[in-house]
């Protein structure tokens, strides 16, 4: 499947460009960016077929059929919306979009047009998280509790930096008004609460509602949740950003005939989950290698299947991506009024 990449900034350089390279079942057919002297280096470095500085130029391009929206989360239903009404597939890095509505009426738009958007919740792919997926759904039963969490850390950089490429920048990308990131309340929700949420769906199921509480303290934002699932079992919730120590981000699943506790690593690693099945079917854990955790690369892989040989959707689906801001849109209004909000009542942003 022939892929365009639009927007040749951090996340394009350290996983997409390098991901679609590697990838099986794609070719980095085209980049695109305003900066052109971004776009020149990313080129040079990755010899897609075509460049374009114009994304309506790239849209336009009958050889391309899926996009990679690798840009701000402002922009991102607004350049879903052009690739979907220009008849491409697309691929979004999460989250979905910053507000419930226009999550929806991107959702109301793809709806009936026979094509594929994916939103970049790569977790799904580490094969500690697809295994405790498949085992929850065909041995533990009924669900009682889940437990997610996920610490970002004081350190992660200085771990990252050394394991990621040294990004190139330019004074002419574009760039949403203002610097979203200044607020962090709302940067690390979407931004990290993303993966948290998506996980915790993705092995307990629909959220029905959320209570918040939350602690701003010595540079660090701790949000911890309470949370009712459509399917009767309670859930428990943990974002803090950052502790002093290590990264961690995992979960522990209980159900009628078993659990599951899993630790995932920074992705960077492309090192696969720590996870543990226990069944009382045969009283025995089961824990899987994972040899192949680049993530990126396997959803990428995981898209382009959909899409070529119908596949079922395994990454997050347009419905996940707006299931996914509801969430994230809630707990910042519990954490702010201290009541039980229900996902379905909720509108506007974080």
């Amino acid at each position: 499947m022939r892929i365009g990449v639009l927007g040749c900034g951090p996340v394009a350089q350290i996983a997409h460009l390098d991901a679609c390279r590697k990838a099986r079942n794609v070719e980095l057919y085209a980049i695109c960016d305003v900066a052109e002297d971004l776009l020149k280096k990313m080129s040079a470095v990755h010899e897609p077929r075509v460049v374009y500085r114009n994304y309506d130029d790239m849209l336009d391009d009958q050889q391309v059929e899926a996009i990679i929206i690798a840009a701000a989360d402002q922009f991102h239903v607004t350049l879903c919306r052009q690739a979907v009404d220009a008849g491409k597939h697309v691929f979004i890095e999460k989250p979905l979009g910053v507000t419930v509505e226009e999550c929806e009426d991107l959702l109301r738009r793809i709806q009936n047009t026979g094509l594929t958007l994916q939103v970049g919740n790569n977790r799904r792919f580490d094969p500690a998280i697809d295994h405790a997926h498949s085992f929850i759904k065909e041995e533990i039963g009924q669900i009682i509790a889940i437990k997610s969490w996920y610490y970002d850390s004081t350190d992660r950089y200085t771990m990252t930096d050394n394991l990621q490429p040294i990004p190139v920048t330019s004074v002419s990308v574009k760039r949403p008004e203002g610097n979203p990131k200044a607020d962090k309340y709302q940067y690390f929700i979407l931004g990290h609460g993303s993966h948290l949420v998506d996980t915790a769906r993705f092995l307990g199921g629909e959220i029905l509602s959320v209570h918040a509480r939350f602690l701003e303290r010595f540079g660090s934002y701790c949000w911890f949740v309470s949370v009712d699932f459509t399917n009767g079992s309670l859930g428990h919730f943990d974002l803090i950003i950052a502790i002093r120590g290590d990264f961690e981000e995992g979960f522990q699943v209980f159900g009628e005939y078993g659990s599951v506790r899993g630790r995932i690593y920074l992705p960077w690693y492309h090192k696969s989950g720590h996870v543990e099945c226990f069944s009382v079917k045969d009283g025995l854990f089961r824990r899987p290698l994972g040899a192949d955790a680049y993530t990126y690369k396997l959803q990428i892989e995981g898209f382009a299947d959909t899409i070529l040989n119908g596949a079922p959707m395994h990454g997050a689906s347009v419905e996940d991506g707006v299931a996914a801001m509801r969430a994230m849109v809630a707990i910042a209004r519990s954490a702010k009024t201290g009541e039980k909000v229900r996902l379905s009542d909720v509108t506007g942003g974080v």
